[in-house]
Formats: C-alpha cells, sequence, structure tokens
C-alpha cells in the first residue's frame, strides 16, 4: 500500500503537560489557529469578523465552547489579530481568572437563541438584540475597525440589520474565511488526533472486554464512553448497534437489545473529542465466530476503503477520489429504491474532521465527480464504508491525514479482519 508511515519518535505522546520534553504545545496551537483566521479574513476583505459559531469561537479564542443557550456568547476578531469575547457573568469572570491570552473579555447581551425566545416579549427580543449590537459596534470602534468591512460566520439577518443601521459595513465572507482557515491542519491539531484515535482504540477495547451474551446493546455502549473519559475524552456522538439493527442501518441509537451469539455488532466513535478535535471511525465486531457471509462482507467494505485511501494526496481531486467509493451495484441503490447518488448520504463516503465532526474535504459520488475541490496536505478526515451480507452489515472507518506522499493512518485499531469476541 503507499500509505504514509511515521518517522523514528513521530507518534503519540502522553496527554498531560510535563517539563521533560514538548508534546502537544497548546499556546502554539492558539497562535497558529488565529493566525491562519486572521490570514483569510484579511484575503476576504474583511476588516473583522463576528463569531458566533462555537468552533470558530474556539478555533480563534482557544475556549472549550459547549453550545450554550444561544448567542449568550460570541467572539469578535480583527484582521490585525484583536480580539474581544463576550460571555456569560460565571464564564466571563473565570475566563478572565484562567485565559491570559485573552485580554479582552466583556459581558454578552444574549441577543440571540433560546434567551430571547424565551423571554416571552417582543419588547424584551429587540431590547438584547439592540444591546449586543451596540456592544459589537462598540468593540468595532474601540479597535478602529469601525470603518472597514465585518462579516457575520452565520447567517443573521437581523443582527446584520442593527449593525448596519449602526454605521458597519456587513458583507458576506467569513464563514468561507473560516472554514478556509480550518481546513488544513497544524502539527498540534494533527497530535490532538493522534490522542484522540488512541482514546477511541480505548474504547473499542472496552467494547471487547464488555459484550457478551446477554449483555444490553447500552450496558456495552457505556463500557465504552466510560473509557474515553477516563482517558480526558469526551463523548457527544457515537453509538453501538447489533444484529438485525446493523442493516438496513439503525437511527444511530444504541438500544436495551441484548447481544446473542452470532450477532454482527459495530460501534461508532463520532464524535467522541480531545481538546475539542472530533473523531469519526467505525469498528466491526462479532460475538463468536463470524459467518464466512460475513467475512466476504467485510472485506469488501474495508477493501473499498482503502482503495479510496491510498488514492488520497496532495492535488488530487475529490472527485477522481469518490470514484474508489463504490458504484450503484456497490451503494445498493436498487435496494433503496434511489436513482442518484445523492441520495446515499453517509453511506460510501469520506469527510473532513476537526473542530467540527464534517469540515473540508467531502468526497462522495452525490456531489465530487461534478463538483469537485483539490485535496491538500494537512487535511484530517474519515474514510467510511458499509456492506451488508444478506442480514446484517458490516461498517468500517478510518482516520486519516494527508501527507506530502499520501496518506497517514492515524488511527490502529486492527482493520484487516472483522473483531471476534470469544465467549
Amino acid at each position: 500500500m503507499s500509505l504514509y508511515e511515521p518517522t523514528y519518535m513521530e507518534g503519540t505522546l502522553g496527554t498531560m503537560a510535563v517539563d521533560w520534553e514538548e508534546r502537544i504545545n497548546m499556546a502554539r496551537m492558539r497562535d497558529e489557529r488565529k493566525a491562519r483566521a486572521q490570514h483569510h479574513i484579511a484575503e476576504a476583505g474583511l476588516g473583522s469578523v463576528l463569531l458566533l459559531d462555537d468552533p470558530n469561537i474556539r478555533y480563534v479564542t482557544g475556549l472549550a465552547m459547549l453550545g450554550g443557550s444561544g448567542a449568550d456568547h460570541y467572539s469578535f476578531l480583527t484582521a490585525g489579530g484583536d480580539v474581544v469575547h463576550w460571555d456569560t457573568a460565571d464564564h466571563a469572570s473565570n475566563e478572565r481568572a484562567n485565559c491570559p491570552w485573552l485580554p479582552d473579555i466583556r459581558y454578552a447581551a444574549p441577543g440571540l437563541g433560546n434567551v430571547p425566545r424565551a423571554s416571552g416579549s417582543p419588547s424584551a427580543r429587540e431590547f438584547l438584540l439592540d444591546t449586543m449590537a451596540d456592544l459589537i459596534v462598540e468593540a468595532a470602534h474601540d479597535y478602529e475597525v469601525h470603518r472597514d468591512p465585518v462579516g457575520i460566520d452565520s447567517t443573521q439577518p437581523a443582527l446584520a440589520t442593527k449593525l448596519r443601521e449602526r454605521g458597519l459595513v456587513v458583507r458576506d465572507g467569513a464563514a468561507d474565511a473560516l472554514h478556509t482557515a480550518r481546513q488544513t491542519k497544524t502539527k498540534d491539531e494533527i497530535d490532538c488526533f493522534r490522542v484522540l484515535s488512541a482514546i477511541c482504540e480505548a474504547g473499542f477495547m472496552a467494547i471487547k472486554k464488555a459484550a457478551e451474551p446477554g449483555m444490553l446493546e447500552q450496558e456495552v455502549w457505556g463500557a465504552a464512553v466510560e473509557a474515553v473519559l477516563r482517558r480526558g475524552g469526551t463523548v457527544e456522538g457515537g453509538y453501538l448497534t447489533s444484529g438485525p439493527n446493523t442493516w438496513p442501518k439503525h437511527q444511530a441509537n444504541t438500544t436495551d437489545r441484548m447481544l446473542r451469539p452470532g450477532d454482527i455488532m459495530y460501534a461508532d466513535f463520532y464524535s467522541a473529542t480531545f481538546q475539542g478535535y472530533r473523531s469519526c471511525v467505525y469498528r466491526t465486531f462479532s460475538i463468536g465466530k463470524p459467518r464466512q457471509r460475513s467475512v466476504d462482507a467485510y472485506k469488501r467494505a474495508r477493501d473499498w476503503m482503502y482503495d479510496a485511501i491510498e488514492a488520497i494526496r496532495p492535488g488530487v481531486t475529490t472527485g477522481e477520489v469518490a470514484m474508489r467509493f463504490p458504484d450503484r451495484e456497490g451503494e445498493r441503490m436498487d435496494w433503496y429504491g434511489a436513482r442518484h447518488h445523492w441520495e446515499m448520504t453517509t453511506n460510501q463516503w469520506a469527510h473532513g474532521l476537526g473542530l467540527q465532526l464534517y469540515e473540508r474535504p467531502l468526497i462522495w459520488r452525490g456531489i465530487s465527480v461534478d463538483h469537485p475541490i483539490e485535496i491538500q496536505e494537512g487535511m484530517v478526515m474519515a474514510v467510511e464504508t458499509q456492506e451488508p451480507d444478506g442480514q446484517s452489515g458490516m461498517r468500517v472507518e478510518e482516520m486519516i491525514v494527508v501527507r506530502r506522499n499520501g496518506a497517514e493512518v492515524l488511527t490502529r485499531w486492527p482493520v484487516d479482519e472483522i473483531t471476534v469476541i470469544d465467549f
């Protein structure tokens, strides 16, 4: 296989900071991410951007935003590198004490989302949105970018109107600029994915140890989640499914179904996180020795996946790689009653990973053949395939990073064969 092999001493180090070697350099990662964002907003002709999208806020500020109640936190970045962050009372006070790289933290007026909606009062909603707009305009004047175009990273027409009424020039381009900045990863970001891969492997090991006939899907998944949490990760998505729930694909739910001898079972760590970076990795298990039809189906899925991975390198287009994924027959489109590849979302594709589950690039017959983009060194993505054996479904997925001469596979749980759980 034409895959990238890590060099001597290149690999996963510990998760803690120590004084005797450099591991993931968090300060450098924050600085390099912000510098990329500055570069791309300047290229977009913007003097500043208002960040409402949590992954963009974390990318620029390093703050672990976990959703909140809707626009009770937001950030402002100038092309010159100045950052203002607004947050709730408790969060803002804690950030002032613990985040010295953010010298300008202010209290937020939650002008969008759940807070104004929950008020039940049109006048309260108007008051909060007006106050939020005033705070943003004030920051633009403070850093002397009020005459330059400002972008908003999500579509907010009411807020944009308020800002224009106060004299700011609001233009498009902020969302694309931030997504472009985030589409390739720095060394430290890639090392976060190395640690994340190891954390997911601990979860798979917990599944192998816990699964046996009579156990509930949710009991086994609970053991996997515990393993992730114990190693410094979080689990914000994912599931384990078994037997008849594996094909047709279950609705990503872990149930109270009892495992039985001969079951096929697969688990998906999507959105397990480390330092905010999100995983997406499948593995397939068999409760006892798998049937030959399952072995054959799994091999087809595994071969499709690696056929695509081996085609991934800088300069190749997403359209070229998409042609390595299964065609109409392999996609079982007739079984689904689908006429177009775009109807087969999530089954056979590759997608970028980062502070969101789906980032650039997306490699998929549904769009990439007719609308290709170029693959770049430093992109991190998940490559996934599936195949039924007639009764059960096999799913497999690797996380990779694009290197100069090909893909480096970050995930190491054995993939050549179905993982057998003896009992």
